[in-house]
């Protein structure tokens, strides 16, 4: 399925693009605008081409066939510098920060912009602790990385990505180990940088409730195949659901928020 594209001018213009492996294909040939300036939830079952597909995105795999464009530049045209002052991405899990302090590894979200020989110049520290006030994590400056919780350390990551001043960042599953609390932080927090900074964002999720309710916008892969976009309005509804996620459900709004939650039947 090739999903129209948005009203917005897109940042990312896929075009049949595809990822395969011995025996199997992970990624269909797949056609998919994505704008900026919004929060796109990737959503479905394990092993449906949600994580080959942000990290196609991301330059972390060679696609087989098609191609990739951001801001109208083939993905391969960008250099490694220049691409990281555009694009953020945070794997799941993140790599490890042995021993760094969260200040440091904030730091680290300013290296497209000086290289590893470079002075860290006025401007970079106050990126960097413009970053740590919009994420909150102000109080653990002095702090190992390590001796953090789950919510805390994934703030201290998307703090990192804010202070490397990207315009789109890619996020692979970043509530998977959280308990609810922290999703909802975490994901509270991503929500306000998309929309207070302009950031164009695409998260990885296996939630649809959270989906609903922090997405703008929704993906649904199956099978490596993209089998629903839209709204979560478009997308909460008993019929999309089923055919989604393989299995009858039903949806009520939000005593609160009057947002669409579902639940199985």
């Amino acid at each position: 399925m090739a999903a129209g594209s948005l009203s917005e001018t897109p940042l990312f213009e896929l075009t049949e693009l595809s990822f395969t492996i011995p025996e199997r294909t992970l990624l269909h040939p797949l056609s998919l605008n994505l704008p900026g300036r919004r929060v796109i939830g990737l959503i479905c079952h394990n092993g449906s081409g949600k994580s080959t597909l942000i990290k196609l995105l991301a330059r972390q795999l060679p696609a087989t066939s098609g191609t990739v464009k951001f801001e109208r530049k083939v993905l391969s045209d960008w250099s490694e510098r220049h691409f990281a002052r555009r694009v953020a991405y945070l794997p799941q899990p993140p790599p490890p920060a042995s021993g760094m302090l969260v200040k440091e590894l904030v730091a680290l979200g300013r290296y497209p912009w000086h290289g590893p020989l470079g002075c860290f110049e006025t401007v970079d520290g106050e990126k960097v602790r413009e970053a740590m006030a919009l994420a909150d994590v102000e109080p653990f400056a002095d702090r190992v990385v390590e001796t953090l919780s789950g919510g805390e350390c994934q703030r201290v990551w998307l703090a990192m990505l804010v202070a490397q001043n990207a315009q789109f960042l890619l996020l692979d599953e970043p509530i998977s180990v959280l308990d609810v609390t922290h999703q909802m932080e975490v994901l509270a927090l991503v929500q306000r940088l998309s929309r207070e900074r302009g950031i164009g964002v695409v998260v990885v999720l296996h939630d649809v409730n959270m989906a609903a309710r922090f997405c703008d916008e929704i993906l649904a892969l199956q099978a490596g195949r993209l089998i629903a976009r839209g709204t979560p309005e478009e997308i909460m509804t008993p019929p999309r659901l089923q055919a989604i996620y393989g299995i009858a459900m039903d949806v009520i709004a939000h005593p609160v928020t009057g947002q669409p939650v579902s639940f199985v039947r």
